[in-house]
C-alpha cells in the first residue's frame, strides 16, 4: 500500500529529522543553533528548521536555510531586525546555502484557534524542533482534509494582487530569479493542496506535487511541471512572471476558491 506520507491512522506524519541533515548542512545547522539562542536569549521559546535541510534534500550552493522562531510575545521591531542580521550573517557566511530565512511569530500566534489549520498545521507537520520545547505537543493531528486545503492556501486571490506590484517594481535578473524561484513554489504547493484531499496524502517534493496535480487537471500539468522547475532552479525572465500573474494564478485561484472556498479572514 501507498505511503502517502500518513501515519497508520491516516495523519500527515512529521516530516524532517535532525538527523536527516545531510553531513555538508550540519556546520551551518550549529552556527543556526548557537546563534539564534545569542540573538534572542530569553524571548525565544523555540526554534524550528524547515524545508529542504531538515527533509535531507538539500542541493549545496542552492537550497536555502528556513527557520521558524517561536517568541514568548509577538514579534518586535528589534526582533525583526535580529532575524535580518542572522539572515544575512548565516548566507555570507556559509556558501553551503544560497540564502536565509527566517519567519517570526508568539507562541501565542501559533497555538492560536485562527492557526491551527495554518501556522499550527505547519508547525506541528513541517518544522523540526531544533531549540526548545516543542509547540507541537499542544496541538491536534492533521488529516489531508477540505479544511486543511482551505486554511493553507485559500488565499491566494489576496496574494495575486501583491505579485502583480512586485513584478511591476522589479528590474534587475537577480529580482526576477528571485521573484520566479518564490511565485513558483506556491503556485505548485497551492497546486498540490487543491488535489490533496482527492489522492488523500501529503508530500513537499515540488516534482511529486506538480504530477499528482496533473493527473486531476492534466490541461494545467505541464504548466505545473514548469513552475516545479522553475522552483528548483529559479529563471530571470520576467515573462515568466507574466504567465504566474496573468495565466495560471489566476486559474488557480478561482479554481480553488471554487472546490474549497476561501481562506478564513485575518486581522
Amino acid at each position: 500500500m501507498e505511503h502517502r506520507g500518513l501515519d497508520a491512522d491516516g495523519y500527515i506524519e512529521r516530516e524532517g529529522a535532525l538527523g536527516r541533515i545531510q553531513a555538508e548542512f550540519r556546520p551551518v545547522v550549529a552556527a543556526a543553533r548557537e546563534r539564534v539562542a545569542e540573538a534572542y536569549g530569553r524571548r525565544l521559546h523555540s526554534a524550528y528548521l524547515y524545508g529542504s535541510l531538515p527533509r535531507g534534500t538539500a542541493r549545496p550552493g542552492r537550497s536555502d536555510l528556513d527557520l521558524l522562531l517561536a517568541l514568548h510575545h509577538e514579534p518586535s521591531d528589534e526582533d525583526r531586525d535580529a532575524a535580518e542580521v542572522l539572515s544575512r550573517g548565516l548566507d555570507e557566511d556559509f556558501h553551503q546555502i544560497d540564502g536565509a530565512g527566517i519567519l517570526l511569530y508568539g507562541k501565542d500566534s501559533l497555538l492560536s484557534e485562527r492557526e491551527r489549520y495554518d501556522l499550527g498545521w505547519f508547525l506541528a507537520c513541517l518544522c523540526t524542533p531544533l531549540l526548545g520545547a516543542d509547540l507541537a505537543e499542544h496541538l491536534p493531528r492533521y488529516r489531508p482534509d477540505g479544511l486543511l486545503a482551505r486554511e493553507t492556501n485559500g488565499d491566494l486571490a489576496d496574494v495575486l494582487p501583491g505579485w502583480r506590484a512586485k513584478v511591476r517594481a522589479a528590474s534587475a535578473p537577480e529580482e526576477y530569479r528571485r521573484l520566479s524561484r518564490a511565485f513558483a513554489r506556491r503556485l505548485v504547493r497551492t497546486g498540490f493542496t487543491l488535489v490533496m484531499p482527492r489522492w488523500g496524502g501529503w508530500t513537499s517534493d515540488l516534482a511529486e506535487s506538480a504530477e499528482i496535480f496533473g493527473a486531476y487537471y492534466p490541461q494545467r500539468a505541464a504548466q505545473m511541471r514548469a513552475a516545479a522547475a522553475v522552483a528548483l532552479d529559479p529563471v530571470a525572465d520576467p515573462a515568466v512572471l507574466r504567465t504566474y500573474i496573468e495565466d495560471l494564478g489566476p486559474w488557480l485561484a478561482d479554481e480553488y476558491t471554487a472546490r474549497h472556498g476561501p481562506k478564513a479572514p485575518r486581522s
